[in-house]
């Protein structure tokens, strides 16, 4: 009589990288020594004023005029460059024309370009005497040393994180879709708006939060363009420097902690809505 068939066990492929536990243990110890243990003595030591002296901070004319200046502008500045990185990022992806290698290798120059040296050109170029500045001071615009300066410098920084998390997706839309949409009677604006755009909706979004987040913490590149006049032009990264230079160690990262509480809120904030578009528009 016929032994019954046993049902034969699956064979897991062996993960290239080690166990659940050897990697998860390695993850987490890596995350806190890099990141949450500097966090963690950041505000250890901006808890030595207590919630009423990090309020008192946070509250000062000064401090709340650069926190807004560093935060207003850097969602204005992510704001545009998510736009125009899409544009670039389309144009590069969908045409080919001269120097278009050239080109796409010029997106990731703020990339390696010391922020410095990405401050002092932007100034040059912007300056009243500048080659930019010259002819937008006809104008009766003042770009270099107001806020204006800190705009142009944020969006510099951050254009090639907009284009590079976005150009990839854009590979990936087949045209036929696009012609599809043409076949069944949509104009291109319908095309751009109901086919293009929704998969692109959370690599928009990503490309906003790395944009933002480099514009809050950038230093370098806007220090020599801002003018950084008190309540007008003065960045919250520069005034941790002053109060630095001038022993105020506990105000200092006062105004650290209170830049990292709103940017955390901020950053989920986007990452909510990311994952919010990615089931209304059924993307994962």
């Amino acid at each position: 009589m016929p032994e019954p068939l046993r049902p034969r066990r699956r064979l897991m492929q062996p993960s290239v990288i080690p166990g659940f536990g050897l990697a998860f243990g390695y993850m987490l110890t890596c995350l806190g020594l890099i990141v949450l243990l500097p966090l963690a003595a950041l505000v250890a030591r901006a808890s030595g004023l207590g919630l009423s002296g990090i309020w008192e901070v946070a509250t000062d004319p000064r401090v709340a005029a650069a926190l807004k200046v560093s935060f207003g502008i850097s969602i204005l500045a992510a704001l545009t460059a998510s736009t125009f990185g899409f544009l670039v990022a389309w144009v590069l992806t969908r045409y080919d024309f001269p120097g278009r290698r050239v080109v796409d290798a010029v997106v990731d120059l703020p990339f390696a370009l010391p922020t410095a040296v990405a401050g002092i050109a932007l100034a040059s170029l912007y300056a009243p005497n500048g080659l930019v500045g010259a002819q937008l001071a006809k104008l009766g615009i003042q770009a270099a040393y107001t806020p204006l300066g800190i705009y142009i410098a944020m969006v510099f920084i951050g254009l090639p994180f907009a284009v590079r998390t976005v150009q990839p997706l854009i590979v990936e839309i087949d045209r036929e879709i696009e012609e599809a949409s043409a076949t069944l009677g949509a104009d291109r604006l319908h095309t751009l708006t109901r086919v293009i755009l929704p998969p692109l909706i959370p690599a928009v979004l990503t490309g906003f939060a790395l944009a933002f987040a480099r514009g809050v913490g950038e230093y370098g590149s806007i220090i020599f363009i801002a003018g950084n006049l008190p309540y007008v032009s003065e960045i919250a990264p520069l005034l941790i420097v002053i109060k630095l230079s001038e022993f105020d160690y506990k105000g200092a990262c006062a105004i650290a902690v209170i830049m990292l509480a709103i940017s955390f809120a901020t950053l989920l904030a986007i990452n909510l809505i990311q994952a919010w578009s990615r089931r209304r528009f059924g993307y994962v």
